[in-house]
């Protein structure tokens, strides 16, 4: 598909410095830019790029001012990485496929699909399941029963959507099985990475709600609550019964223990580990995870640990020695 600067800067609300009638066929990154793409511009750390850049168009943010002459029609716009992400979305949904289910996948008999699904080969749907409208669920993903997925939500390759959650009783011969009884209920437009897996509620059910964006390799235990438009970075986890608020962000490899709740719109940096409950509006950071200041107090402290540590060293000498003056004079 063909786009002018014109109908670009239209459909994002932005205004074209250059010419009008420039057009774009493809996406490119702004340092890989051929003639017939379109890039942007938003981090300051590629802004040298515009000025070789091959690409035909470039979105840059509004109060860019170039040091010196581009040859690419700029696109001034409010947020370049957003209006990038509009128009990427136009597109895929101008090619989209028309949906298909697969006669490879097994469905059981009972299971509830809406319209418009996609199904690709080897997906596995249990018994009682529900998919929503407009849902697109990949290869080798497996839904147990009794679970519920929401409409425009898509499932990636090998994600794991109802296994039992790890519950065991310890007894005086070895372990046994806690039953795991409930389900796991995925809300509207929610995004599951690949080989993500979200166990099943011992009772009740594990909820993912409205909005929500889980990253690859994530794993979310029985009776998690992930709140509305939270997302999760690539081998975070998050242990049973613990409730994360709404538009949370949670950084790759980050642990985050059980029977907590996390506020609305905290932030928890990647590796951290988080122990205790977690107020609103809240950056956490290292482990034991700590609020963002008294983690950067820590870590400039860290580093000066070893000078210190001298410096205790020759504190304790000269208090040695003192003691000693004093007691030879005594």
């Amino acid at each position: 598909m063909t786009f002018s600067a014109k109908q670009i800067a239209s459909f994002i609300n932005g205004r074209v410095v250059g010419n009008e009638n420039a057009t774009v066929e493809n996406f490119a990154k702004i340092e890989e830019g051929k003639p017939g793409t379109l890039s942007f511009l938003a981090n300051p750390k590629y802004t040298h790029y515009i000025y070789t850049t091959e690409s035909s168009i470039v979105l840059v943010n509004e109060g860019f001012t170039p040091e010196k002459p581009v040859s690419c029609t700029l696109i001034y716009c409010a947020n370049a990485y957003e209006s990038l992400a509009k128009l990427m979305t136009l597109v895929q949904t101008a090619e989209k496929k028309e949906s298909s289910i697969s006669s490879l996948a097994f469905i059981a008999e009972s299971a509830k699909i809406g319209q418009n699904v996609s199904i690709a080969p080897f997906v596995y749907i249990g018994e009682n399941v529900e998919i929503g409208n407009d849902t697109v669920i990949n290869p080798h993903v497996t839904i147990y029963h009794d679970c519920k997925v929401g409409e425009k939500c898509i499932l990636h390759s090998g994600c794991v959507i109802g296994a039992d959650g790890f519950g065991f009783a310890p007894q005086a011969s070895g372990y046994e099985k806690i039953p795991q009884i409930g389900n796991v209920i995925i809300e509207n437009n929610v995004e599951i990475g690949a080989n993500t897996c979200i166990d099943r509620a011992t009772m009740g059910s594990t909820i993912i709600k409205e909005g929500a964006k889980i990253d690859n390799l994530v794993q979310l235990a029985h009776n998690v609550v992930v709140g509305e438009n939270t997302v999760m970075a690539a081998q975070s986890g998050v242990a049973g019964s613990t409730k994360l608020g709404e538009w949370c962000m949670i950084g790759g490899q980050a642990g985050i223990t059980g029977h907590i709740s996390l506020g609305n719109r905290v932030q928890v940096g990647a590796h951290a580990g988080i122990t205790g409950n977690v107020k609103d509006d809240t950056t956490m950071n290292g482990y034991p995870a700590l609020e963002l200041r008294k983690f950067r107090r820590s870590s400039a402290a860290l580093r000066n640990l070893p000078e210190m540590f001298y410096q205790l060293n020759e504190l304790q000498k000269e208090v040695e020695s003192l003691k000693k003056q004093l007691a030879e004079k005594s």
